[in-house]
């Protein structure tokens, strides 16, 4: 089943949505495989028109190319998945990445070479390694400097204490949830915005790998999206799993098509 509305060829696309189900170095609750086809599924009942922004979701040119399964080699596969997203890219066309974990989100830097990082995420993932492995989902942002200039972490209420003099640095800014709803976007150059689920406080989005108490509600999450997704040149959404009722994947799916909303009005401008 592809994500509902997005109907468009792929020669023909402005977004192409494309499923990472990831899910080897998930460390609590394991699950996020299954993110892609849940996230399909929330958005089933959603209705195709938007009145905020007087559009269809069907009609913006979303091709749903499926997913890419994962193998044993992380490394590999994220060779894989960025090859996949840069082709996608040099067509002119926006990647929409649905995970898995957030060690996906790399490839999607890599692929899109943004100079900014934005990261909705409880956890500062900025650790060097993580269990011994450096490509883990507690390292995401870590290794994303390696291809971005800057990161932007909202919602972080957790991590280590390396990781929080890591967060020092000037190439990291850090937005604690008490502070999103006052934050508004200074940034310079391009941006690839990911949604780490778990930035949701667990009582709106229980179904993730690592959730983490006192975070975000909804409205925080999509006032961030409408705010950033104008100057994206890539998204993803990651770290929904199937151990909730649906709220998870039901926010995830929510988000990306609020993405695609704004991003579209943008550039129809």
């Amino acid at each position: 089943m592809g994500f509902p509305g997005a109907r468009a060829d792929e020669e023909g696309a402005n977004y192409v949505l494309r499923g990472a189900p990831l899910d080897v170095s998930t460390s609590f609750r394991p699950g996020a495989r299954f993110g892609p086809r849940e996230l399909r599924h929330a958005a089933e009942p959603f209705e195709d028109y938007d009145h905020r922004t007087d559009r269809t979701f069907s009609a913006l040119g979303v091709h749903d190319a499926g997913d890419i399964a994962p193998w044993n080699d992380v490394g590999e596969y994220l060779d894989f998945l960025a090859g996949d997203l840069s082709d996608t890219a040099d067509d002119g066309r926006l990647p929409l990445l649905v995970g898995g974990e957030h060690t996906v989100s790399v490839a999607g830097v890599r692929a899109t070479q943004p100079d900014v990082y934005v990261c909705l995420d409880a956890h500062l993932d900025l650790r060097e390694e993580y269990m011994g492995n450096p490509l883990s989902h507690a390292t995401a942002t870590r290794r994303v400097l390696d291809h971005a200039d800057r990161a932007v972490i909202l919602g972080a209420r957790a991590g280590s204490e390396a990781e929080w003099d890591r967060a020092e640095a000037d190439d990291v800014t850090v937005v604690p949830p008490a502070s999103v709803p006052d934050w508004s976007p200074d940034l310079d150059g391009s941006v690839y915005l990911s949604v780490d689920i778990d930035a949701a406080d667990p009582g709106f989005a229980p179904g993730t790998g690592t959730p983490e108490p006192f975070g975000l509600v909804p409205r925080d999450l999509r006032d961030v999206v409408r705010a950033v997704a104008p100057q994206c040149v890539g998204f993803d959404v990651v770290e929904i799993n199937d151990r909730d009722d649906g709220q998870a994947a039901a926010l995830g799916a929510k988000l990306l098509r609020e993405f695609v909303f704004t991003h579209a009005s943008r550039t129809a401008d």
